[in-house]
C-alpha cells in the first residue's frame, strides 16, 4: 500500500476538518508548501492535495498553492476540489498535478466524466465520499441516498480505474478507519483500485489497513492527514506499517 499524506488547503493554509465540517477546522501550516516539503523529506511517495475552497465554490481557488506544492517535492501529487469542468481539470494538471480527483461532477455529469476519462485515462481518480454508506456530494455538504459500493460498481463499469473512498464520519477524528465499509467496497469492485481515506490515528490503524489489503488486493493506498500533523507517527514509520 502507498501512503498519501494529505494537504487540505483553505484560505491559503494547510488545514484539517473534522467530519467534513467547515466550521470545525484546525490550521496546521500557514504555508502548504512547507507541509509538502516536510512529508517529502520523510519519504512520501505521493501527496494528496484538496482545494477545500474550490470544493465549496465549485471551481479551483488555490491554483498557485498547488503549483508551489508540485514544485516543492520530487514525488507526484493528486489534486481534488471543485473540478467540475474540463477547464478546471486542465488548470490543475497544468499546475503540476499528476492526477485529478473528481467528485461531485463524476456522479452528476456522465458526459463530463466520459470526456475526462477519454482525455486523461487513469490520471482521473473519482472520489466517492459517504456517510453511513450513502454518497455525499458538493464538498460533503449534500447527502444522497446512493449506496457507495453500488456507485463504485456503476462508475467502474463506465471506465473509472481508481477511486478515493472516504467515510466522512471518521474523517479527521483519528478514531480508526471504516474497515468494514472498505472491505465491502473492495469486495464489490475487485477490478478497481481503492484509496482509503479517513480515521487513521496510529500505526495500528495502518497495519489493519495493510491486513485488509492482503484480503482485498485492490485496496492500494491510504490517505492520512491529522495523525501526521499531530506527530502520531512519521511518514517513514507509516510507510513501514503499510508494507506489513
Amino acid at each position: 500500500m502507498i501512503l498519501y499524506p494529505a494537504i487540505d488547503i483553505r484560505g491559503g493554509c494547510a488545514v484539517r476538518l473534522t467530519q467534513g465540517d467547515y466550521d470545525r477546522e484546525t490550521v496546521y501550516d500557514a504555508d502548504p508548501a512547507e507541509a509538502a516539503r516536510r512529508w517529502g523529506s520523510e519519504g512520501a511517495q505521493f501527496l494528496h492535495v484538496v482545494d477545500l475552497d474550490g470544493a465549496k465554490d465549485g471551481e479551483p481557488r488555490n491554483l498557485r498553492q498547488i503549483e508551489r506544492i508540485a514544485t516543492a517535492v520530487p514525488c507526484p501529487i493528486q489534486v481534488g476540489g471543485g473540478l467540475r469542468n474540463s477547464r478546471a481539470v486542465r488548470e490543475v494538471l497544468d499546475a503540476g498535478a499528476e492526477r485529478v480527483v473528481i467528485g461531485t461532477a463524476a456522479l452528476r455529469d456522465p458526459e463530463f466524466l466520459a470526456a475526462m476519462l477519454e482525455a486523461h485515462g487513469d490520471r482521473v481518480v473519482v472520489s466517492v465520499d459517504a456517510r453511513d454508506g450513502k454518497v455525499a456530494l458538493q464538498g460533503w455538504t449534500e447527502a444522497t441516498g446512493r449506496d457507495v459500493a453500488d456507485t463504485v460498481i456503476e462508475l467502474s463499469e463506465r471506465g473509472v480505474v481508481r477511486f478515493l473512498c472516504t467515510e466522512i464520519d471518521v474523517d479527521g477524528t483519528m478514531d480508526g478507519p471504516a474497515l468494514d465499509e472498505l472491505a465491502r467496497i473492495g469486495a464489490a469492485a475487485p477490478s478497481s483500485q481503492i484509496i482509503a481515506s479517513g480515521g487513521v490515528g496510529d500505526l495500528s490503524d495502518l497495519q489493519h489497513l495493510a491486513d485488509l489489503a492482503q484480503a482485498h488486493n485492490n485496496i492500494e493506498g491510504a490517505i492520512v492527514g491529522r495523525a501526521l500533523y499531530e506527530q502520531r507517527f512519521t511518514v517513514s514509520e507509516a510507510n513501514a506499517a503499510l508494507r506489513g
